[in-house]
């Protein structure tokens, strides 16, 4: 089951965010807030797929490393890498050398750059489901891993020529990006989205 739990702080927070110090920072700042832009997606598209098989901390802690062996994620830099510049990634120790991810990161960057200014945004936005149709989940057990739309949009995105963006890679992608808040109902960051004020320790309730 796993409900929220209090942190140091006596906040409730989703029970993964307080393994690490560094999760607790993800959680409450980035996790669940919306993202715009093409290259903030692409980035987090790109990293959601280096974390296919690991723990998200593992990319969280390279994420710099990563940030400077692709040059910020800047679709149109990316995608003009060389075979030089395929070599010296498989031999960053700051990201994680994956040759199949590597090059479907590099592949992606050179079909994003055909595509017109904002159509990854407006792809991937436009799954985003009625907030009004999801209930907030009260424990772990109520986070999916998988949704109908996170399908629809792996198939979108392959459809258009994308790589390593299976349904549980594009609904991680939905969850860290903002197209849907699991964040636990009595979670301190889903009553900032929100807008809603949470004592320490007790339930979220209106303002």
């Amino acid at each position: 089951m796993t409900a929220a739990i209090a942190g140091p702080d006596g906040a409730l927070r989703c029970p993964w965010a307080l393994s690490t110090d560094d999760y607790v920072s993800y959680h409450d700042e980035e996790w669940g807030r919306p993202v715009h832009g093409d290259d903030a997606l692409f980035e987090r598209l790109s990293l959601e797929a280096f974390q296919s098989g690991l723990s998200w901390i593992t990319i969280l802690r390279r994420r710099p490393g990563f940030r400077a062996a692709f040059a910020g994620f800047r679709i149109e830099k990316v995608a003009v890498f060389t075979d030089e510049d395929r070599e010296r990634l498989l031999a960053d120790p700051g990201i994680i050398r994956n040759r199949a991810k590597i090059d479907a990161t590099l592949a992606n960057a050179r079909v994003l750059a055909d595509w017109p200014a904002g159509d990854l945004d407006d792809l991937i936005w436009s799954h985003a489901p009625d907030p009004k149709t999801r209930p907030a989940p009260r424990t772990l057990s109520d986070v999916p891993a998988i949704t109908p739309q996170s399908t629809a949009l792996s198939r979108a995105l392959k459809k258009r020529g994308l790589k390593f963006v299976g349904p549980t890679t594009a609904y991680a992608l939905m969850q860290a990006c903002g197209l849907v808040n699991d964040h636990l109902e009595t979670c301190v960051a889903r009553s900032a989205r929100e807008g809603r004020v949470t004592a320490p320790g007790t339930s979220a309730s209106p303002c």
